[in-house]
């Protein structure tokens, strides 16, 4: 396993600065997102010269771009909505063999029209998943044409609220270009907690020949909740990266919903917790 950082975590005034702050901290691979160069998720275009400048950038660095974010409200009650991220996500797939990734992450979404990774009500509705599974397919068929893979992450807030339905997502859309985030953190429904290793069993189960990338962040509690660094809350980091460690591959291990200040206790904490899975 391999421990990164998401690009929100580390801010500098150049995307050399921040990468020389990543490497500092000992971390040597990233989930990018164009914010680090002043774009939004999903841009309309996206230059060449920039396109080069990031990954030559990566590659001075010595640093993996693991994925890219191109998150957009894939569930969105409003199909133009819907249809402008597909726009977005087609600009960003034509390029990412210039950006050095192959990876482009996803939110399925929530019925909220106003906040992708906030719960409503509708969610479970056949409408809900009616209008994920669409966009779902285009998405896809994006993925294909341009030979990226994407990654999505099943999360309580959201339409894709659980391994299950996650599972039942990629088999509905049967490509071998859709595949998940795992992210131990944010499968516990409300009252699920007390069943944390039976969960978290069952979402490798169901997933982990599916799986693109994981997340390293941490709960206060189960249902909708706040998030913390690695090792500050309630999750069972060692059966967690023990069930990351057998998956078929090397998978890298994003940190996530820290602050920068919290970075090097974090990669202590992970690196520590490896170190007896890996000797």
């Amino acid at each position: 396993m391999q421990i990164g950082i998401m690009y929100e975590t580390i801010v500098r005034d150049s995307l050399s600065e921040t990468l020389d702050a990543v490497v500092g901290y000992g971390i040597s691979c990233m989930q990018f997102g164009l914010g680090s160069v002043g774009l939004p998720d999903l841009p309309d275009q996206i230059e060449s010269e920039l396109c080069d400048h990031i990954r030559e950038e990566f590659e001075a660095h010595s640093v993996s771009m693991s994925a890219i974010c191109g998150h957009f409200n894939m569930a969105h009650p409003d199909e133009r909505h819907r249809a402008d991220g597909l726009q977005g996500l087609r600009a960003l797939a034509s390029n990412c063999e210039k950006l050095g990734t192959s990876v482009i992450t996803l939110c399925t979404g929530t019925r909220d029209a106003n906040n992708m990774w906030r719960a409503h009500p509708d969610n479970g509705s056949p409408e809900a998943w009616k209008g994920l599974a669409a966009t779902m397919r285009q998405a896809v068929e994006i993925a294909e044409e341009y030979e990226v893979t994407l990654a999505f992450e099943p999360e309580v807030s959201n339409v894709a609220d659980s391994p299950r339905k996650a599972r039942r997502l990629l088999d509905e859309t049967g490509s071998p270009r859709l595949k998940v985030v795992m992210d131990g953190a944010n499968i516990f429904h409300a009252g699920e907690l007390p069943r944390m290793r039976e969960i978290l069993d069952e979402a490798f189960a169901l997933l982990s020949k599916d799986v693109a990338i994981a997340h390293g962040k941490d709960l206060d509690r189960d249902g909708e909740a706040g998030h913390l660094a690695a090792g500050k809350g309630l999750l069972d980091y060692d059966h967690y990266l023990s069930l990351l460690n057998n998956l078929e591959f090397d998978v890298p291990v994003i940190l996530h919903g820290l602050t920068e200040t919290e970075v090097p206790e974090t990669v202590a904490f992970v690196r520590d917790k490896m170190q007896p899975i890996n000797s």
